[in-house]
């Protein structure tokens, strides 16, 4: 089935790649709608600058008003979102721009993850419990490698749609926004170096 989200172009793209930006779109998608000044308490920035930067990212299509807060004094943003195909890594109008987003929200993806290691002791057992960090390392075709990828998005879409309906019927009592990030890409080939396996099957590992 075909992604029905939009993708964006050169220009969107390119506007997007700002770091107030991305970090403001990532909030809107791990809390929910949000106003230009519960963003800049978030974020630590002034309000006019947030409510600049919702403005370009409304241009360009990233954020739209909520429906579900409309009327209020203050406007009510919710992300909108968006879809990057491999291909476009090919275009020499949008590698820079597309590379320069990935670079950006792989830093903040570290510095979220840095955050949860600092209050893990305080959190809640049942919560230490189930958060994990996984990486693994295998000699692959590239055909493994889009099955692999193909089913770990199956798996990720099938539990996300689950909780979405559950918690549409039952509300948000003990729940709480949850991130998941995945990498799977190929190592640069180096000339005569043979990769590292695991000694106990000669197949890669995981930790």
């Amino acid at each position: 089935m075909a992604d029905a989200r939009p993708r964006p172009g050169p220009e969107a793209l390119k506007a997007f790649v700002h770091p107030l930006r991305i970090a403001m779109f990532e909030y809107l998608v791990d809390h929910g709608p949000a106003t230009a000044t519960q963003l800049a308490e978030a974020t630590g920035e002034s309000t006019g600058q947030t409510s600049y930067h919702l403005r370009q990212l409304a241009k360009h299509g990233f954020v739209e008003d909520d429906p579900e807060h409309s009327g209020g004094r203050e406007r009510w943003w919710r992300p909108v979102g968006f879809t990057v195909e491999a291909d476009d890594f090919a275009d020499d109008a949008v590698r820079g721009a597309l590379v320069g987003m990935v670079t950006a929200r792989d830093a903040l993806r570290g510095e979220q993850v840095r955050r949860w290691l600092e209050r893990m002791p305080a959190e809640a057992p049942e919560w230490r419990g189930v958060a994990m960090s996984i990486d693994g390392r295998a000699m692959m075709t590239a055909e493994e490698l889009d099955a692999m990828t193909t089913e770990l998005g199956e798996v990720l879409d099938r539990h996300f749609d689950a909780a979405k309906a559950i918690r549409k019927a039952s509300g948000d009592a003990g729940r709480r926004a949850v991130r998941v990030h995945i990498d799977a890409f190929p190592v640069a080939d180096v000339e005569g170096a043979t990769p590292e396996v695991d000694p106990a099957d000669g197949d890669g590992g995981r930790g």
